[in-house]
């Protein structure tokens, strides 16, 4: 996901997207244990996107605090 989208989105949609990412990370090492997973790429850019979904909303909660 590109950090431009991600800034743009409200603190609703950015929590429902981080809660979107973790079910995929769960399923993606569900695949990956079972033997499954195609792409293990897959699994390294899950968490990054979570990531940075989680810094934005902290950016966020420090921008309404200072404001």
């Amino acid at each position: 996901m590109e950090l431009k989208k991600i800034r743009e989105m409200s603190e609703a949609e950015l929590n429902a997207e981080l809660t979107k990412m973790k079910k995929d990370l769960f399923n993606l090492r569900f695949q990956h244990v079972t033997g499954q997973l195609e792409n293990p790429i897959k699994m390294r850019e899950t968490k990054r996107d979570i990531a940075r979904v989680k810094t934005i909303i902290r950016e966020k909660e420090l921008a309404k605090a200072q404001g």
